[in-house]
């Protein structure tokens, strides 16, 4: 494809803004700013409180650098960069790791469906095309998470984790982002769905210079309890409602042994009898807590409904005191 800088017939181009998340990667972020305005109009790199010189390097290869004052987390980076591609007017957003994982030229191929089809999201996927030399460990950990996020969105795609993406201008005012840490990605497939925006995945290519830079169990367990804390917030009858009616059927099922047994035998067979009640029981727990938590979200979606109509400003702006432009 041609580069994306060039319009053709005299219509107004789209501007295409990229921008890059940071934290601590002085070593790669000059290279993927450089390679990077090849194909778009403005490179952003947001800089989430880096000890070394990132936010420098990034500056003299080009970038608008925002910087956090302190560390606050990649979801947090996203939502700086979704909110200053929405200031900036950008018609598309595109996002890009800052560790050279991801290859810049693959930016057309993000941008095109948006572009000729009307997608509101692209979403890169490592798993489309089956050439990926995506580590084992790497790529276990991102299906499960792929999994649980699908189940949990009602939205499928294969690589929910991806942070390479473009996302048009409607995208930008439609997105209300909350995760601070990496589960932001899980948050971003649940508010797509939510919003009924449109959504497509391409394949991109990837490289894995280096070894993760956290534990992968960790990491992998953190990220899955925010998904799951997701879930129950937005989908408590799936989390919560769907295991309590398994456990209550499968309490009945063994009740309804203990009972034949002991017409048989005239003996309780206590060891299932026991089983019986705790299934029974856990069963009715997790319904009332999906009940529990489908009320107070029907309320809390009632008040912002009502909070929406008196236009009220329920937040203020979150990054204002912790960004700064570097110019």
């Amino acid at each position: 494809m041609a580069n994306l800088k060039t319009s053709e017939n005299g219509e107004r181009k789209p501007r295409v803004i990229a921008a890059i998340p940071c934290f601590n990667e002085e070593r790669f972020i000059g290279s993927v700013v450089l390679k990077t305005k090849r194909y778009v109009d403005k490179v952003l790199v947001i800089d989430d409180g880096s000890a070394d010189a990132s936010a420098e390097v990034a500056k003299d290869a080009g970038a608008t650098v925002y910087r956090h004052e302190c560390n606050k987390g990649y979801g947090a980076a996203i939502r700086t960069a979704l909110q200053k591609g929405k200031e900036q007017k950008a018609d598309i957003l595109v996002v890009i790791d800052g560790d050279g994982q991801h290859d810049p030229k693959d930016i057309p191929r993000l941008v095109k469906p948006i572009l000729d089809d009307g997608v509101d999201v692209v979403v890169g996927s490592r798993f489309l095309g089956g050439s990926q030399k995506v580590p084992f460990y790497r790529r276990l950990g991102q299906r499960a998470l792929t999994a649980v996020t699908n189940l949990g969105s009602g939205h499928k795609l294969s690589d929910s984790q991806s942070g390479f993406r473009a996302y048009s201008a409607e995208a930008l005012k439609v997105l209300n982002l909350s995760e601070s840490g990496m589960s932001v990605s899980s948050e971003i497939q649940f508010a797509i769905s939510k919003s009924g925006l449109k959504v497509t995945e391409v394949p991109i290519s990837v490289s894995y210079i280096d070894k993760a830079k956290r534990n992968p169990l960790g990491h992998g367990m953190s990220i899955l309890s925010r998904v799951l804390v997701l879930i129950s917030l937005r989908q408590p009858l799936v989390l919560f409602g769907v295991p309590g009616i398994m456990l209550l059927s499968g309490g009945l099922a063994l009740g309804v042994r203990v009972l034949d047994i002991y017409s048989k035998t005239n003996q309780v067979a206590t060891g299932s009898a026991f089983g019986a009640v705790l299934l029974l029981l856990t069963g009715v727990l997790a319904l009332f807590a999906a009940l529990m938590l489908q009320s107070m979200k029907e309320l809390l979606r009632r008040e912002w409904e009502q909070l929406e109509k008196k236009e009220i400003p329920l937040y203020g702006n979150q990054e204002g005191e912790a960004d700064s432009e570097s110019k």
